[in-house]
């Protein structure tokens, strides 16, 4: 055996990167994941947004109340109507780190852009970017191609104060990339509730608010209020909450106008302060359970020194405000409710009620314990795998768990599957259909009951035991009917496990044509046409109508990690996901059968 390589640790061994090769060599410390464009937190959604951030705190300085946007393919340009950067740093605020403005509390007092890289980072991952600054009669233009600056000129202008951004994401860090307007649209949609009176144009489309978070509470979600939101504003904090049938809470919360997605100090001050203001005011011991479930809330902070937990602002961390953000919330709630007796009764009956339901539901629970404890110490339906999901920790990212329909289609999956990551869970014919039912139904029904215990979910996400839960069903009528079911139950009960991207559908294949040399498997008609054209007379064409009619060797292709095709569950714009689970789920028949009469499209082959 060959002895092994050494790999010494010298001087020529240590390198020192320019700013802009290290944002490129290390593009997810600047704006988090690079993506395609189909996740909110893509890369170039961030793009976008450090530069529309400049504007906003140009805005909340009280400069300039437009900023137009508009995406053109790849192209993206901003122009806000601010005071411009000073024409004597135009290149050095987009090209030199550490370099800018928001250093200095007396130009910007509550800004989103403190680290002083946003504009870099974005200027250094696109193929172009130019920046023109528009101050007092003059301008200064320059260009850059991936960071590098090739041109440079000033002049004269009549154009008004204000700066204009344009670039094109460079294609090799986000590699097939395309906007998403739904999700830029979302964006601005949040800056528009933020900053009353900012107009915000895209492509053509205004955002425009009035009412702040108070609009936002009313528009953002299609459930029914139980009561009108109740909101609250001066000029460092705004509030506003409801209370909805759902059995989740739902959250917003912003600091300096940034729409900070995974919380932080701020959102986990706002829940405790809720729960303390609301039993101050009933003179009760609500937990927090009971007070929080159906929550509709949303929280926007100004701080001068924001501390965030990474350059993309998702989460904020400064842990010294919360003790005082507690009590303020807290004072806040109370008062809201003694100034609005009727929102109040309404509020408190709906805490009361929630907290006879848990009573009730604690005993279901019990029941449902035991029973299941009698009937076997594991989880009958479930074959599990060695490596379980650790969510706090990030590891085991590659564990699955197969929902399969039957024995017949669970037995081709367990003789190939890889034992340490791949677990199987069995359903017993058509699973129950959950919409319009209680969550005292996950308890009573045995196969979901199990199912939610084997995915140890019934709590909430964190102890989630699988990343990728992997709807594996017949691609029949009967099959498809089994993935709405059961996605009509994940969404019902366990929405956040479908929003961040767990839920999948397995594809296996339709079709195999083949002939004596060469086996090809085809996913679509389209596919096994071109498979036709391929082979040539002669081919054997087999039409695969369930899992158990493929051979476990064959199978094993099709959940390998290199061949496996899945498809995302997701969640894409502001369609009520209540209204469409009743619609296509519920006990309205009549309306369903009139719907698909209706809008029925007759396949030719089959006249």
């Amino acid at each position: 055996m060959a002895p092994k390589k050494k790999h010494e640790y010298t001087e020529d061994k240590i390198k020192t990167l320019s700013s802009l090769e290290h944002i490129r060599l290390r593009t997810g410390m600047y704006i988090g994941r690079t993506g395609s464009g189909a996740h909110y937190d893509d890369g170039i959604y961030i793009l976008v947004k450090e530069v529309i951030d400049n504007g906003i705190d140009e805005f909340i300085m009280g400069h300039g109340d437009r900023i137009n946007v508009s995406i053109e393919e790849d192209l993206v340009t901003i122009r806000d109507f601010g005071r411009g950067i000073p024409l004597g740093k135009v290149v050095a605020c987009v090209s030199e780190m550490n370099t800018g403005a928001k250093y200095n509390d007396d130009v910007f007092q509550f800004s989103v852009g403190l680290n002083g890289v946003g504009t870099k980072a974005v200027n250094a991952l696109s193929t172009y970017f130019l920046v023109r600054s528009h101050r007092e009669g003059e301008y200064v233009e320059a260009e850059f191609e991936l960071g590098k600056l090739v041109r440079e000129e000033k002049g004269k202008t009549d154009e008004p104060n204000g700066t204009y951004v344009a670039f094109s994401p460079d294609p090799e860090i986000f590699k097939k990339f395309q906007f998403n307007p739904d999700h830029l649209a979302r964006r601005l949609r949040f800056y528009a509730y933020l900053n009353a009176s900012l107009k915000i144009w895209f492509n053509g489309e205004l955002f425009h608010c009035k009412g702040g978070l108070l609009d936002l509470i009313r528009d953002e979600s299609q459930f029914e209020k139980i009561y009108p939101p109740l909101h609250y504003a001066d000029k460092t904090l705004e509030i506003a909450l409801t209370h909805t049938n759902r059995f989740s809470e739902e959250y917003y919360s912003f600091v300096n106008g940034q729409y900070t997605s995974d919380g932080g100090t701020h959102l986990s001050a706002f829940r405790e302060g809720l729960l303390r203001g609301i039993n101050d005011y009933a003179n009760k011991k609500f937990s927090g359970d009971d007070v929080r479930e159906g929550v509709l809330g949303a929280i926007a902070i100004r701080l001068k020194e924001p501390i965030f937990e990474s350059q993309t602002k998702n989460k904020l961390g400064n842990t010294e405000l919360r003790s005082d953000l507690v009590a303020r919330v807290s004072q806040i709630v109370a008062d809201l409710l003694h100034r609005a007796p009727d929102e109040a009764k309404k509020l408190i009956t709906k805490i009361e009620e929630t907290q006879k339901l848990r009573k009730e539901l604690n005993s279901v629970k019990k029941l449902a314990r035991e029973r299941s404890k009698s009937v076997s110490i594991r989880i009958p339906q479930l074959k599990d795998c060695k490596n379980h999901f650790d969510r706090t920790k990030q590891k085991h990212l590659e564990t699955q768990i197969f929902i399969t329909e039957g024995q017949s289609a669970a037995g081709s999956i367990v003789s190939c599957r890889n034992a340490n990551n791949q677990a199987i869970y069995t359903l017993k014919g058509k699973p129950l259909n959950v919409c319009d039912l209680k969550r005292d139904a996950l308890y009573k029904n045995v196969e979901i009951y199990n199912l939610m215990r084997g995915l140890n979910i019934e709590e909430n996400l964190d102890n989630l035991r699988y990343n990728n839960v992997i709807l594996a069903t017949d691609a029949d009528v009967d099959g498809l009917h089994i993935r709405n079911l059961m996605i009509t139950f994940f969404l019902c009960f366990f929405e956040s496990l479908v929003r961040e991207g767990h839920l999948k559908i397995l594809e296996t294949p339709l079709f195999r044509v083949r002939n004596k040399k060469e086996t090809i498997y085809c996913y679509s008609e389209e596919e096994r046409e071109k498979a036709l054209n391929r082979i040539g007379r002669g081919a054997e064409i087999t039409r695969f109508k369930g899992l158990g009619e493929i051979s476990p060797k064959e199978f094993k292709d099709f959940i390998s990690d290199d061949d496996m095709r899945l498809s995302q569950v997701d969640i894409q714009g502001d369609h009520s996901i209540s209204e469409i689970l009743s619609f296509y789920m519920g006990k309205n028949t009549p309306d369903r059968r009139d719907f698909i009469m209706d809008n029925l499209v007759a396949d030719a082959e089959m006249l």
